[in-house]
Formats: structure tokens, C-alpha cells, sequence
């Protein structure tokens, strides 16, 4: 299987990138980036691209199943506009670009919370992508929908330290036993377990419980 990748650079991005190195099922693994990576495999093809002019290199968008995993904060982005062209415009045009390219299959990491009619701005740009990408002419299209990730200590902002201990002391008590933190590295694995399974649906989404519960 040949595997495309946008967001490889960050936390859910990274350890995704690395698995699928590992796993004997994918032959070729594309990420698509703004910067290089550090790392190198015979079966890794960097791309770098600029997302502002998808247009340039979207006839390298061919393969098995592309991987949206691009994200950002208001903090980085700078402002709400900046924001939705990460999290919105860029990963629904490479999305179009491989389902034109005939690419089949299509897994998403949204956000928990996703509403296209939130009043709340995150949420809803969540929710909107969403909708956008199931009009798309995927044959299949997984959303998943992770509680608050653990991306291991050296990579967390405070405010995710304190988010993450305080959701783990009320999970201790049986309190939001259902959104309790997910690693990156166990996400990762359960996208990959999606894009190698059979899928009788052209659309699930996932919420937490549903992630945790995949088997292998």
C-alpha cells in the first residue's frame, strides 16, 4: 500500500509517520511538508510543498489512502483566519486533489466536540471540514474524533499538562471515563488499523469510546 500523509510533522503526524515505516503492508509512505523532517527510511518520499498553491503539486496525490492530520491553535496561527486556512482550506483542497486523483480511502483526525453549527469557533471549523470532506469522492472516508491527547511530556504546552492531570483525577473517580486522555501513539495505531481493514460503510465517524474500542 502506498500511504500519503499531510500534518507529518506534528505529535499524531509524527508517530504515524514512523509506524507506517514499520508496517509491512505499506511499500511507500509520502509526507508532505512545509519543512523536513529529520527522519529517513528507504520507504519515506519527502515532499516539500507550499499548501498556498496546492494546485502545483497535487498530481503527486496518488496512492491508497491519505492521512489528514494537520492542525494548529489560535495561539500559533496568529489569528481565526489563519487558523481555518490550516485546519479548514488546506487539508479539504488536498483532500479534493487525491479524491480526483482517484485516491480510495480517506482518514481524518477532527477534534472532539465537532459541530458545523457550533457557536463555538474550534469546534465548529472542525465540524465544517467534516462536512466538507463527505461530499468528496472517497470510496471510503473514517473521521475520528480523539478526546485530549497525551503527546508525551516533552512536546505538551503547560495548559495540556494541567488539562490531561486534571481529566486523569476525575477518571480515578469514574468521572468522563469516556474522554479520557489518548496517546498519539495508540491513535496512530488505530488510523492505521482503519486503512488496512475492510470497511462496508462510505462514511463512519468515530467518537472516543468508538477509537479505543477498535481491535485489531
Amino acid at each position: 500500500m502506498k500511504a500519503l500523509v499531510i500534518g507529518s510533522t506534528g505529535a499524531t503526524g509524527t508517530e504515524l509517520t514512523k509506524q507506517l515505516i514499520e508496517q509491512e503492508e505499506f511499500t511507500e509512505v509520502h509526507v508532505f511538508v512545509r519543512n523536513v523532517p529529520t527522519i529517513n527510511h528507504q520507504k519515506l518520499n519527502v515532499h516539500k510543498v507550499d499548501f498556498n498553491e496546492i494546485s502545483s503539486w497535487s498530481d503527486q496525490l496518488k496512492g491508497d489512502v491519505l492521512f489528514l492530520t494537520m492542525g494548529t491553535t489560535l495561539k500559533t496561527a496568529g489569528s481565526k483566519e489563519a487558523q481555518y486556512k490550516v485546519d479548514v482550506t488546506y487539508q479539504y483542497e488536498t483532500a479534493k486533489a487525491a479524491a480526483n486523483n482517484n485516491v480510495p480511502r480517506l482518514i481524518l483526525i477532527s477534534s472532539i466536540g465537532a459541530n458545523h453549527n457550533s457557536i463555538f469557533f474550534y469546534p465548529k471549523i472542525k465540524g465544517k471540514l467534516e462536512e466538507m470532506v463527505k461530499k468528496l469522492n472517497f470510496k471510503s472516508i473514517c473521521i475520528l474524533r480523539p478526546p485530549v491527547l497525551d503527546r508525551g511530556e516533552a512536546m505538551m504546552r503547560p495548559t495540556e499538562r494541567k488539562t490531561i492531570a486534571f481529566v486523569k483525577r476525575l477518571n480515578k473517580f469514574g468521572l468522563l471515563v469516556s474522554q479520557k486522555p489518548m496517546t498519539t501513539l495508540l491513535l496512530a495505531n488505530k488510523m492505521i488499523l482503519l486503512a488496512t481493514k475492510e470497511t462496508i460503510h462510505k462514511t463512519i465517524s468515530l467518537e472516543a469510546k468508538d477509537i479505543f474500542s477498535l481491535k485489531n
